[in-house]
């Protein structure tokens, strides 16, 4: 497989894009030519300098507003394409895209477009170059990939083909199985680009809502079966015209970028096995049957607090890891760990975030396998030294540069080899919480993108749409990805500003991090009394939001009451119901939640996270707080 991406996908400079796209794994790149007439350097240099980088110019773009113009239009605009010829002669590439004319001097005709081509063509040949035509969704008489193939194929020339581009055919609902029927030979080039799914005007939507594939809403992988099945094997490309990304690190595009590819044609040879596409195999997305564990790093200090806040939520320390500082603590299927290593990564991880979730655990069916479908997809692998007779648990890196370590039958005995556990391993204290229901992890708006796409072309998950959460200081962007069964769901919430409470986590945490981490009860009115006997107290809810609750839902009194009196939220949704209950703000905005679900309640209580977010906010400076 052949991948590139156009230099207008990221920022930087030139300099600074050629090394994001060496750097993430792309054979080339096409040049955007306003990248080019920015950069001081001539176009010989140009050429060196990629070619330098291991890349290769798999297309000069765009020439624009060339076919079936009237004289003397015409004329110039043969001569500006061969002033393009020359210099694309002198950077080392020979293939130009050329787009559908949007000029309203354009005249219409397959034909008069066709005889066009036909002499570009030649011109082209005499140079040893060849040209693309493609269909822009906006223009003036050739908005189709239909109508320009069969401009291609009138034009009847071998220096002349087809640049498919997926935003185009996508964003118009033209079918893509008339794709299908279109010789692979004569496709020179293939663009891909999603885009959320919204209604606009064409250009408007395409210059500035593009996306990575898998990233947004529109059926690009349909798009890319219909391709491979005309025995199409060349380059695949990004072009992605993004305002977040033209504001975003170059590095980190990049790698969603290649990311995207890879999973988008994985996804295709499961569907079209006989693509002629070379596509490396891999194992299929993971199937996560569970979370087996979270992990805090901390120091000795706030390791003592948070050991409190455990035994106040039910959990009982039974367990203490054979070589390291790490304490296990379990209630139900749930197990805590707290490090306070002075060495090692949770060490490390301490010293930049404070008191923070370091590490998860994730119960998985073939946890090598996992691996290596995340190396395969640009994720990097994890370990550290591991003592005697110890477990060595496969690892990555997840996104935000926390850990993720995968469990399954193989590493089955993981608390009895690793740890000493005191009764056996069984628990005492029980509040009636019985598994994690989520995690919600926190990050700057602009990340949420590469979230989602690492961990849906991961695992076998899928992504809910996404929904706004309101904080008093702002707005917080909040999408969930989660199994068909959830087992495991984890909602990303992107914070565009640092005065809600979620930008001031990310900001005192020093970055992305899991913010809360939600228990399960499967009787929430039982375990709210149990873990008022252990000493928890719960976040205070105004009065007021149980007054509007009772009216709003038609609520018995008594039961609006109940709710109230235990600090309950309380939200529906067809026949199901959620019922939620909510710690203080520890640290600097992290804190515990504990759930029930009731009659297949599928969401996460947005109604509530203003209500909520206000009372987090009445209790964020209360004296139990731990500093770093």
């Amino acid at each position: 497989m052949k991948t590139s991406i156009a230099t207008v996908s990221i920022s930087g400079d030139f300099r600074e894009k050629l090394s994001a796209i060496s750097a993430a794994g792309f054979d080339g790149l096409e040049i955007f030519e306003n990248d080019f007439l920015a950069f001081d350097g001539l176009p010989r240099d140009v050429g060196e300098m990629v070619r330098e980088a291991g890349l290769e110019i798999t297309l000069f773009q765009p020439f624009r507003d060339f076919e079936g113009m009237p004289e003397p239009h015409r004329t110039r605009a043969f001569d500006r394409a061969e002033r393009k010829f020359d210099l694309m002669q002198e950077l080392g590439t020979d293939l130009m895209l050329v787009c559908s004319n949007v000029s309203s001097v354009a005249l219409g005709g397959i034909d008069r477009a066709a005889e066009d081509f036909a002499e570009l063509g030649a011109r082209a040949a005499a140079r040893g170059l060849r040209v693309g035509y493609e269909a822009l969704a906006w223009g003036r008489h050739v908005n189709d990939h239909r109508d320009a193939w069969e401009i291609v194929r009138r034009a009847g020339h071998d220096s002349v083909g087809l640049i498919l581009d997926s935003f185009h055919t996508l964003a118009r609902k033209t079918d893509v199985n008339t794709i299908r029927s279109i010789p692979g030979d004569r496709i020179f080039l293939v663009q891909l680009a999603d885009a959320p799914m919204i209604d606009m005007d064409l250009l408007y939507w395409s210059r500035h809502f593009r996306n990575m594939p898998g990233e947004g809403d529109l059926a690009v992988t349909d798009f890319m079966r219909a391709v491979a099945a005309t025995g199409y094997d060349g380059v695949l490309s990004l072009e992605i015209f993004n305002d977040q990304f033209r504001g975003g690190s170059p590095k980190s595009i990049a790698v969603d970028g290649h990311r995207s590819l890879v999973y988008l044609m994985d996804q295709v040879r499961r569907l079209e096995p006989d693509i002629r596409i070379d596509m490396p195999a891999m194992p299929d997305r993971v199937d996560v049957e569970g979370i087996e564990f979270v992990e805090f790093a901390a120091d000795e200090a706030e390791a003592e607090v948070l050991a409190g806040m455990f035994r106040a939520l039910g959990f009982a320390r039974i367990g203490r890891h054979v070589s390291k500082e790490v304490t296990l603590w379990r209630q139900g299927g749930i197990n805590l760990l707290i490090n306070t290593e002075r060495e090692g990564f949770a060490h490390s991880s301490y010293l930049v975030h404070g008191t923070s979730v370091c590490a998860i655990g994730l119960k998985v069916a073939d946890a090598a396998a996992t691996v290596a479908r995340a190396r395969a997809l640009g994720a990097d692998t994890f370990d550290q030294p591991v003592g005697p007779g110890e477990l060595a648990i496969p690892a990555i890196r997840g996104v935000g540069g926390g850990v993720m370590h995968f469990i399954d039958e193989q590493l089955a005995g993981l608390w009895e080899t690793d740890f000493r556990l005191a009764g056996g391993g069984k628990a005492t204290a029980d509040a009636g919480l019985v598994s994690i229901d989520h995690l919600a992890q926190t990050m700057n708006y602009e990340e949420m993108l590469t979230w989602t796409l690492f961990y849906t072309s991961i695992f076998a998950t899928r992504k809910t749409p996404m929904v706004d959460v309101v904080d008093p200081a702002g707005l917080v962007r909040s999408q969930a990805i989660e199994t068909a069964d959830g087992a495991l769901r984890i909602t990303l919430n992107g914070a565009e500003n640092r005065r809600t409470l979620a930008g001031r986590f990310i900001a005192e945490s020093f970055g992305s991090a899991v913010q809360h981490v939600a228990f399960e009860s499967r009787d929430i009115f039982a375990t709210a009394a149990a873990l008022k006997a252990c000493g928890f107290t719960a976040l205070e809810i105004s009065r007021n939001y149980y007054d509007d609750l009772e009216a709003r839902f038609g609520l018995d009194p008594d039961f609006a009451e109940r709710l109230r009196a235990l600090n309950i939220l309380y939200d529906r949704d067809g026949e199901g119901e959620y019922f939620q209950l909510y710690s203080p703000n520890y640290g600097e905005g992290f804190f515990f939640e504990v759930v029930e679900r009731r009659g297949g309640y599928k969401g996460y209580g947005a109604a509530n996270a203003q209500f909520r977010i206000a009372a987090q906010k009445r209790h964020l400076r209360s004296d139990t707080i731990p500093r770093r």
